[in-house]
């Protein structure tokens, strides 16, 4: 038995019984092949809820430190990271961008799921911002769809991205899959900035229809650091 499969087993109940996830489009997300999932990012637990409603494990990028604990509580996290698709890397520096990329590739070049959220970052405050044109190089680099997604009420689940998830009346959650966008009339044209630009606002406009989220035109890195 694989850890995803495992780690679906031991926690999907769980996420059913307290928060009855509704779940929207999931057919959307192929059954075979690579794919790329883009959404909103609201707290730390989105991407264990994507991997939890999901018929296939999604990979996706984490910090390297997540997983480098030598203590048992540091390898416990590290095991459950590793079953919820996370792949460490160390984002730290000017290359930190391009190992993400180069880690995406390699995840489609496999024909498995890649996960990113655009925007970079968690959102401070609830509100959807600007994406960062990553995603787009991706696609064009990779001639691979994206299935816009948006994840709805887990940061009130777990506000701020810290500390156990809360469970009570009122707290369920949704998960929304949009129809598959094929961006490969822009085939050849991974290097043009106005091109990036293009598509990462087109996927960010989906993702802002699918999540209902307040768009703000700057970068949540800028905001978080003001």
């Amino acid at each position: 038995m694989s850890r995803f499969v495992l780690m679906k087993a031991l926690f999907g109940p769980l996420l059913r019984l307290f928060f009855r996830p509704r779940v929207e489009g999931l057919e959307n997300v192929p059954t075979e092949g690579p794919v790329i999932l883009a959404g909103n990012h609201l707290t730390f637990i989105d991407s264990v809820i994507l991997n939890l409603v999901s018929r296939r494990q999604v990979f996706f990028i984490g910090k390297a430190t997540y997983v480098t604990g030598r203590s048992l509580k540091g390898r416990v996290m590290a095991w459950f990271f590793t079953a919820v698709g996370m792949i460490p890397v160390d984002r730290d520096g000017g290359h930190g961008g391009v190992a993400a990329l180069m880690t995406g590739r390699r995840v489609l070049d496999e024909g498995k799921v890649f996960g990113i959220y655009p925007e970079g970052t968690r959102s401070p405050d609830g509100r959807l911002y600007r994406g960062r044109t990553g995603i787009a190089r991706l696609t064009l680099m990779t001639d691979v769809p994206v299935v816009p997604f948006a994840m709805i009420g887990t940061d009130q689940v777990q506000p701020g991205g810290k500390g156990l998830p809360r469970v009570g009346r009122g707290r369920r959650i949704a998960v929304r899959f949009g129809q598959p966008l094929d961006f490969s009339r822009y085939e050849g044209m991974d290097r043009d900035r106005y091109v990036l630009r293009a598509v990462t606002d087109e996927v960010m406009t989906e993702v802002m229809r699918l999540s209902g989220q307040e768009y703000v035109d700057m970068y949540a890195t800028k905001v978080k650091a003001a």
